[in-house]
């Protein structure tokens, strides 16, 4: 997501602001991986128009929360220390410089998700019953500086062991092992052979460990090129590619892990020849930490696990093992990335169950168009579930299914513009577009069979059930069948989709394994039916298979000119002005977040008048519970405007509003992914509607998602969200006092339907209070605001007082050549809304 405000090194004995600090977060670690392993690669390519920070992968932070409310922020107070363990524990804190690894800034596809830095850190300090803090730096030596200068205690991350470095710091065992490697575009040169390499650009970070391999291979390939870069805010792996594959003179280093990471969901990329020997991934700490290193090696002795490759699914061989293979699809309930957080149905049961029996969980995501059963039966996994219904026909192919996790009747949903289907009888005359090999062809055939005159249409078998939705909810598809859970959801998403009779009773779904595997079905059947009689397990239910409380509760505002807004308008007002948004902006994202309820809590946690997750709030500055009215305003508005810094300036004010909302519901990996699948799709990627909010639908779809970075997104969530909020703007806009700017009626955007390729236009509204309100009363116009304001004066003649041009948005963290040096207290993390910075090893 967003890179906080960046702080000046010589002011780190200060007081650390909560505009700067961010703890336990998923802001954190996104940009950690690239700001020290893929950061050299990301910088590299000056022509590329690169977009932001990203996401977080962590499990959905605890809810029920004490509501005490009125708890006034606590900023962390940085300080020094440069003792060993025992003086930590006198702090009680483990402050750690995070630096995410490959795996930690991307939708896992085939990992031990326990296994990456971040977690493996929190687990760490939980061990040493210290409470974990993280940092950032925008240079890796400002990293180590920290480290020796006393003002952190570890640095995480992708870190590559060099002497030098285990002369200066105290370094532990090796995390994992990776080898430099060259990589070049689609249409670059080939890399598999530097020899035969010429006329070449190769582009690496500043300060890392890729400039002395570009340098040697340099010497040796006739006229190449070495173009050291730093940083931008906006660089990402993905503009990275996309630069590569602009330009194909460039080429890169990076770690063959980080490679591995982007071929699991890239195809246009070539991976080359290593050009380094074996490098150890290891974490640091200053010198003299030798209790604490010891500490620190015997957890990770005791923790890292290498990922099984031929072993039987037995229990005896996962337990000798110490991890089981999940296999599950990357879809709306079974897993997913959400707002930066790793989640699904499925996912957060398997790693219940995992977690039951002291064993790491590998994830392995099954293609959509695979059958998760073939990949069971081919030893790729131990057990699988992605809401599987159980049918003699799965079972007949070998497949044995656990005791119901749930059971879920089928259900037609069709387009809301067309008669409604109130009955089966209704279906008479209509026709039904299904997925193949579906259980819900055999449903349809069977209401044929019944004397009822409904058309079955079998779409291609690459077609998913997403995209079937999709084109019932834009009337390119009569109607379809879908679980009763989905129908539930989706048609209260989608205005466009209307629900219809339930066909068949209860059908249960559950996990599968392989038939004979009674050991490990037997486990699974006893944690199921203990799990199931939990408030956990309900509330899973409620989280993942039920549409949300809010969506469901939330009626049309009720607008009286003259009138406050909200119970909260003068609260608002004053945040809004110190970062520069709109005052009925936030009312309006605060009325559709919350409804103006500041004891409000979603599904998955999150609290408050504009429902920040706990643990963004923290990375925020602002300690959980947000119950209370003033906290919870502070830390929604604050990270909205942490979200609206990670764009392009190219992009206008008015566009990084709405891709500001859309990733602060979202996830901002999610919108990153967005606009470069609207660059694909000739759409514009700078323009929100009738663009990016089309490319965000169709990420619903397997065959445009399994080429995202951050995979799955229910798209029509962001694109609703954008939408209410930017009609009730309006409104509000057209009644309430102090007016400055307004937007004129943005395109109605219904999911699946192409809307108005124009965004909406801001319309400056001049009054003899302009300039008033220029000085005063900040909008999302700000900059165009000043600027009509002082030209009204200057045509007026009135002496309103000049307003500087310059904004209060922090300054670029990734520029890592200031003077002073910058480091970002737990900055360029990844946040809840996800996506990150460059990949980087240094």
């Amino acid at each position: 997501m967003l890179v906080p405000r960046a702080i000046p090194w010589n002011e780190y004995s200060a007081s650390v602001p909560s505009t700067t600090f961010f703890s336990n977060g998923p802001l954190l670690r996104a940009l950690w991986h690239w700001v020290y392993r893929v950061f050299p690669a990301m910088l590299l390519i000056t022509s590329l128009a690169c977009g932001g920070c990203g996401e977080t992968n962590k499990p959905p932070p605890a809810r029920n929360m004490e509501k005490t409310g009125g708890e006034n922020p606590k900023p962390f107070k940085n300080y020094v220390e440069t003792g060993d363990l025992e003086a930590l524990k006198k702090h009680g804190v483990l402050r750690i410089v995070s630096l995410a690894a490959d795996d930690d800034d991307l939708l896992p596809r085939a990992t031990i998700v326990g296994q990456r830095h971040f977690n493996l850190a929190r687990k760490l300090a939980r061990r040493l019953e210290l409470e974990p803090r993280w940092f950032a730096a925008s240079t890796p030596e400002q990293a180590l500086r920290m480290l020796a200068e006393g003002r952190a205690d570890l640095l995480a991350g992708n870190l590559t062991k060099t002497d030098q470095r285990a002369k200066q710091f105290d370094l532990t065992v090796p995390i994992r092992k990776t080898r430099q490697q060259l990589v070049s575009g689609r249409h670059g040169p080939d890399v598999t052979k530097p020899d035969a390499l010429k006329d070449i650009e190769l582009v690496v970070m500043t300060e890392s460990v890729f400039i002395p391999t570009a340098e040697a291979l340099a010497a040796k390939i006739p006229n190449a090129k070495v173009r050291p870069r730093r940083l931008s805010r906006a660089d990402t792996i993905d503009r990275l590619i996309d630069g590569l594959n602009k330009n194909p003179r460039l080429v890169t280093v990076l770690d063959s892990n980080i490679v591995d990471g982007v071929l699991s969901y890239r195809q246009d990329i070539k991976a080359g020849a290593f050009v380094s020997d074996d490098e150890d991934i290891v974490w640091a700490m200053r010198k003299g930490s030798s209790d604490l290193r010891k500490h620190i090696n015997n957890f990770l002795t005791r923790n890292l696990i290498e990922e099984p490759t031929e072993r039987g699914s037995d229990w005896s061989s996962i337990k000798k093992s110490g991890v089981i293979r999940f296999l599950t699809y990357n879809g709306p309930t079974s897993y997913f990335m959400w707002k930066g957080e790793l989640m699904g149905f499925d996912f957060d049961l398997a790693q219940a169950f995992a977690n039951e029996h002291n064993l790491d969980l590998e994830l392995v995501v099954v293609p959509h168009d695979d059958e998760l059963s073939e990949w069971l039966k081919a030893g790729k996994g131990d057990f699988a579930g992605a809401g599987i219904t159980a049918t003699p026909e799965r079972e007949a192919k070998g497949i044995v299914f656990s005791h119901p996790l749930t059971q879920d009747r089928e259900q037609v949903i069709s387009n809301s513009q067309k008669p409604e289907i109130k009955t089966v009888a209704d279906l008479n005359g209509r026709t039904l577009l299904l997925r193949k090999y579906s259980s819900f062809v055999q449903t349809a055939q069977k209401l044929k069979a019944k004397g009822i005159s409904v058309t079955v249409k079998i779409a291609d078998p690459d077609t998913s059930y997403e995209r079937i939705i999709n084109m019932v909810a834009a009337g390119r598809a009569d109607a379809t069948i879908v679980d009763g859970s989905t129908a539930e959801i989706e048609t209260s998403l989608r205005d466009t989709l209307a629900p219809g009779p339930k066909l068949t009773e209860p059908r249960p779904q559950g996990w599968m394994v392989t038939s004979g595997n009674e050991s490990l079905l037997g486990r699974i059947n006893n944690f199921i039916d203990a799990y199931k009689k939990t408030d956990a397990f309900a509330q899973k239910v409620e989280q993942y298979l039920k549409p949300s409380p809010q969506l469901a509760t939330l009626h049309k505002e009720s607008l009286v000119p003259g009138k406050p807004l909200s119970p909260y308008d003068k609260r608002v007002k004053k945040i809004a002005q110190k970062y520069e948004f709109d005052w009925r902006l936030i009312v309006a994202q605060m009325w559709q977040e919350s409804g103006f309820d500041p004891n409000a809590e979603s599904q998955v946690g999150a609290q408050g008048l504009l429902q920040v997750m706990p643990k963004t709030a923290i990375e925020m500055g602002y300690l959980p519970p947000l119950f209370d009215p003033e906290k919870g305003l502070q830390a929604g508005v604050k990270y909205l405007d942490w979200v609206r810094n990670r764009f392009e300036p190219g992009i206008s004010l008015e566009n990084q509003l709405w891709f500001s909302l859309a990733a602060y519901n979202a996830g901002i990996g999610h919108l990153y992914d967005a606009q470069r699948l609207a660059e694909k799709l000739n759409l514009d990627a700078n323009v929100w509607f009738g663009n990016v909010e089309e490319a965000m639908l169709k990420l619903s779809e397997p065959r445009y998602f399994k080429n995202a970075r951050y995979g799955y997104v229910r798209g029509s969530e962001p694109v609703n969200y954008v939408s209410r909020i930017s009609r009730l703007y309006r409104a509000y806009t057209d009644i309430s006092s102090g007016d400055v700017t307004r937007l004129t009626p943005p395109p109605i955007s219904q999911p699946g339907l192409d809307a108005s390729k124009s965004a909406p236009a801001i319309s400056p509204r001049l009054s003899a209070q302009f300039c008033q309100y220029a000085g005063s009363t900040p909008s999302i116009g700000a900059l165009l605001r000043r600027l009509l304001a002082e030209r009204w004066r200057q045509s007026e003649g009135l002496p309103c007082p000049r307003q500087s041009l310059a904004t209060s948005a922090p300054p670029d963290p990734g520029q890592s050549g200031l003077s002073p040096p910058e480091a970002v207290a737990s900055g360029w993390p990844r946040s809840e809304s996800g996506a990150s910075a460059s990949p980087a090893t240094y």
